[in-house]
């Protein structure tokens, strides 16, 4: 990945608006819904065209829900999705089928994504048969270019996944992802399965890929080293929403959400003298069943401790707003009351003197 940002005013090939997944929560005798799980609750975000969107956040807080949304494999409760400028959130049948050539998914597990009874050529070129995209001999040599360009062998081809390793796994869901040449692809923890020294390996081919084919990522991920490598923008999740997003040299420079920063104080640094001052939140995560009202990480928060709790946190919720724009300022976007221009107003609400070393 270069230290350079990709172009501010690149057109955005996604765009979703206050995107909503509610999951119910069934009991009783007769099954009725008794509760929702928030899932996903009002997130708005753009993936530009040929960038890396990275998505992070805590097991849980829905950020793999985004993104078998944004691919249409579950309906969202509320919300729109445009691609390519086209609103999708309710395409069904053949139209949706069209749409599902531009839009992949490298999954989690290399393990469990691949048919233990299928030849890898086969798996990767299923897509291509499901779409009726050219002759048993061009669908042949497409497979063999994809193979080669993830860096498999063609005597690979009629072998069985358990003849693999774990790398070389990722690598076949990678190509079955790639041979139908889409637009955006979704990954999903594409590396947390496998060892360090893999991941590197898959990581780079990722970015190299991306490069040669002009692909869209939506990287889903919990490790931040990962993201900080392959991401050019970053957002972070925390309970079913989006708390920040910024550039990613921004984001990691000068994290501003308290969640963030507890985020970023846990990389590991190997140098004593750039380390953070090491975050510990406190308590657990909520239930999605059940959020807190306001701020949905106010019971976590260390800003909101250090300020003496005050009470806008739990009587408002805060919006996603930018925290402001100069000369080579990159953008970054945070949702905290005591960020951004209404900070200094929410402090004197709150009773909190300005310059408290707490909000600098």
């Amino acid at each position: 990945m270069t230290d350079a940002a990709p172009a501010t005013h690149a057109p955005a090939l996604v765009e979703v608006r206050n995107l909503v997944k509610h999951f119910p929560v069934k009991g009783g005798v007769l099954q009725r819904t008794v509760a929702q799980v928030q899932a996903v609750d009002d997130v708005s975000f753009d993936i530009r065209r040929g960038e890396t969107l990275g998505l992070v956040g805590e097991s849980g807080c829905g950020k793999t829900t985004v993104g078998r949304l944004l691919l249409r494999l579950i309906d969202p409760t509320s919300g729109s999705i445009r691609f390519d400028g086209e609103d999708i959130t309710r395409v069904k049948g053949a139209d949706l089928k069209r749409y599902r050539r531009r839009m992949q998914i490298i999954f989690q597990d290399p393990y469990a994504s691949l048919d233990p009874r299928t030849p890898i050529a086969d798996s990767i070129g299923e897509g291509l048969r499901i779409h009726g995209l050219g002759s048993a001999k061009e669908r042949g040599r497409k497979v063999a270019r994809m193979m080669d360009l993830v860096g498999l062998q063609t005597y690979h081809a009629r072998r069985y996944p358990h003849e693999f390793s774990g790398g070389q796994r990722q690598r076949i869901g990678i190509a079955r992802a790639l041979v139908l040449e889409p637009d955006l692809v979704v990954c999903d923890e594409p590396v947390s399965a496998l060892d360090v020294s893999i991941q590197a390996q898959v990581l780079n081919l990722l970015s190299d890929l991306q490069d040669e084919l002009g692909l869209t990522y939506l990287f889903v991920a919990h490790n931040m080293g990962v993201v900080e490598h392959i991401s050019d923008r970053v957002a972070v999740m925390y309970l079913g929403r989006i708390v920040e997003v910024a550039d990613r040299r921004e984001m990691f420079r000068n994290p501003e959400h308290p969640y963030s920063q507890a985020l970023m104080s846990a990389i590991p640094v190997p140098n004593p003298e750039l380390r953070r001052q090491r975050v510990i939140l406190r308590g657990d995560v909520p239930s999605p069943v059940n959020p807190p009202r306001g701020c949905r990480f106010h019971p976590r928060c260390q800003l909101r401790q250090s300020l003496g709790d005050p009470e806008i946190c739990v009587a408002q919720e805060p919006q996603l707003i930018a925290l402001g724009e100069g000369a080579g300022r990159l953008e970054h976007d945070a949702a905290c009351h005591f960020r951004g221009p209404g900070a200094a107003a929410a402090l004197e609400a709150a009773g909190v003197r300005p310059g408290r070393a707490a909000v600098s």
